[in-house]
């Protein structure tokens, strides 16, 4: 069983950036895929960006080069460095750990851009 839990987020003005940060409560290692997806109000759960297997990331289309993801895995955290943040990235954000065996989500946390 591991536990994800992200910090970060908050309130950032168009332009801005953000880094989130998932910590897992255990190692994350062998993980298949990694990565954040979002959900506005209003909104399905979407993906945002991820790692998969050791080389290769997949990233939506509004991400547009203006996010990266990364993982340490000395700290078993995964990263999410948001640039040029616009108020349509407005959304609660979510650390995603994908297994073989086990799909793990964090909690959630809320990013908002506005002026």
């Amino acid at each position: 069983q591991v536990q994800l839990v992200e910090s970060g987020g908050g309130l950032v003005q168009p332009g801005g950036s953000l880094r989130l940060s998932c910590a897992a409560s255990g190692s994350i290692f062998g993980y298949k895929a990694t990565g954040w997806y979002r959900q506005a109000p209003g909104k399905e759960r979407e993906l945002v960006s991820l790692l998969i297997g050791r080389g290769t990331t997949m990233h939506a289309d509004f991400v547009k080069g203006r996010f990266t993801v990364s993982i340490d895995n000395a700290k078993n955290t995964v990263y999410l460095e948001m640039n040029n943040l616009k108020p349509e990235d407005t959304a609660v954000y979510y650390c995603n750990v994908q297994f073989y065996s086990n799909t793990y989500w964090g909690q959630g946390t809320q990013v908002t851009v506005s002026s």
